[in-house]
């Protein structure tokens, strides 16, 4: 009987494992390579844009150095995103909410999106945009589904989340697809 148990647990210890190396293989397998925490090689470049020039009379007005092309602008110091098409026009700005962890400026690209899902606040939202990680936190838009659309996070809790209005988030979903630019500045 020793011998039966010892085998039955052997077969369930293994089944577990298996199953545990094949959930972190998938969680793993759906991670884009560029979710790091770090910003893209060319962060020395971006550097540059880290302290982008404002225009003091149009605090709305896109900053002259954050790039050129296609891209997301967000703005740590000010809380703002702007979205700029192929030809450097600005398609919108919007204020956001930050979370409690802020990307390092550089040059990132979304490289995931969720329809809806929790935030790592409790809250649902939806049109999730992520661009890098901090601490191991998914950093990107996100839109709060319901009342306090852009509450700021408790303090206590680390979060990811750059929070926007719905309507904001509906324009992000639509323009900050996959591989999309991601320029963060001071």
């Amino acid at each position: 009987m020793a011998g039966t148990s010892s085998v039955i647990v052997t077969g369930l210890t293994a089944a577990a494992v298996a199953t545990v190396g094949f959930l972190a293989y998938q969680a793993q397998a759906t991670v884009p390579a560029t979710l790091g925490g770090k910003p893209a090689a060319n962060a020395s470049a971006s550097a540059a844009a880290s302290k982008a020039p404002r225009d003091r009379r149009n605090p709305a007005a896109l900053p002259s150095g954050s790039g050129t092309g296609e891209r997301v602008v967000y703005s740590v110091d000010d809380d703002r995103v702007w979205l700029v098409d192929a030809r450097n026009r600005v398609q919108r700005t919007f204020k956001v909410t930050p979370g409690t962890l802020d990307p390092l400026p550089g040059t990132y690209w979304v490289s995931s999106r969720s329809n809806a899902v929790t935030g790592t606040d409790g809250t649902p939202i939806e049109h999730v945009v992520r661009f890098t990680s901090v601490d191991g936190v998914a950093i990107g838009f996100s839109a709060a589904v319901g009342e306090g659309s852009r509450t700021p996070a408790d303090p206590g809790v680390k979060t990811g989340g750059i929070r926007e209005t719905r309507a904001d988030g509906n324009v992000m979903w639509t323009f900050a697809t996959i591989g999309v630019r991601v320029v963060v500045i001071r």
